[in-house]
């Protein structure tokens, strides 16, 4: 018999999280949210759920941003987007720059990826599919700003409370924990010593299968923000499960397998098809 083959079998470990399925933002002008995220980033506006009135849904892959009319508010860090192509997306971001031209919005090339600002103020890194093997559109990471010191007892909510992997290292000087979103997403938690801003109240929204083991904990430790129903809940406080102190806080919409939304099959154009060089059939987008 040939000698067994070795390989580290804890890297296929998911954990409790099987998917970061949307992170909601108010913004002050869905027709400028529109311009940005459909025109410019080439995303789809859901035709099915929340159209027309002062919400918008857009489509990433298998993610969403979750867009509220409302004042506008900011991801304290940087959030991730995975496009087909970067030299699509740099031809329609210099289309619209002229009708955001009195917002925050900019763009600029960086090494791997298009570092663009929205409307007003997110910041978002757009990678092509060759950053993230196979994954041609999607959302694949949100990075969050933290306070010195706080990375270990993070990591510890999600193993202990959440049960999911995470992961603490050192990048750039700075102790970093990076929580498993499922099997292609993670939610990562940088430390700064720069400023950080207030929490303005925007939030995730993650699918768990163990539902009933985190609600316990949370709700034993007084965390929950509101009992949605019977497939949802929310906490916004991530805590120290060793001292109890709150080390960050992010709103999660946890949502059960059973949620209506869970696995929903989202409408994904293709934003290479334009009037100008329109082919038949090739409307909406196939990865790949």
């Amino acid at each position: 018999m040939s000698e067994a083959r070795q390989f580290d079998r804890t890297e296929e470990n998911i954990g409790n999280v099987l998917s970061m399925q949307h992170i909601n933002l108010c913004v002050p002008d869905l027709y400028l949210a529109t311009i940005f995220y459909v025109t410019g980033i080439g995303l789809t506006r859901d035709p099915y759920v929340d159209f027309g009135g002062p919400i918008m849904w857009v489509n990433a892959g298998e993610q969403q941003f979750h867009l509220l009319q409302n004042k506008a508010q900011r991801w304290r860090g940087h959030m991730g987007v995975v496009v087909p192509s970067l030299d699509d997306l740099k031809t329609r971001l210099g289309r619209v720059e002229k009708t955001l031209a009195d917002t925050d919005f900019a763009w600029r090339e960086a090494d791997g990826f298009v570092q663009v600002t929205c409307p007003w103020g997110n910041d978002i890194r757009v990678f092509g599919p060759e950053s993230f093997p196979g994954h041609y559109l999607g959302i694949p990471y949100a990075e969050m700003l933290v306070p010195p010191g706080t990375t270990e007892g993070i990591a510890r909510f999600y193993e202990q409370v959440l049960d999911t992997p995470a992961t603490v290292t050192d990048v750039n000087g700075g102790s970093r924990t990076e929580v498993s979103m499922g099997f292609n997403q993670r939610l990562i938690y940088q430390e700064t010593d720069d400023a950080i801003p207030e929490y303005d109240g925007h939030h995730i929204a993650i699918h768990i299968a163990n539902f009933s083991g985190p609600h316990a904990f949370l709700a034993k430790h007084g965390l929950l923000t509101e009992e949605s129903d019977q497939h949802q809940y929310r906490f916004q406080a991530i805590v120290d499960p060793d001292s109890g102190d709150t080390l960050a806080e992010l709103e999660h919409e946890v949502r059960s397998l059973k949620h209506p939304m869970f696995k929903r099959n989202l409408v994904n154009r293709n934003p290479a098809q334009t009037f100008f060089n329109y082919v038949e059939g090739r409307d909406a987008f196939y990865p790949g």
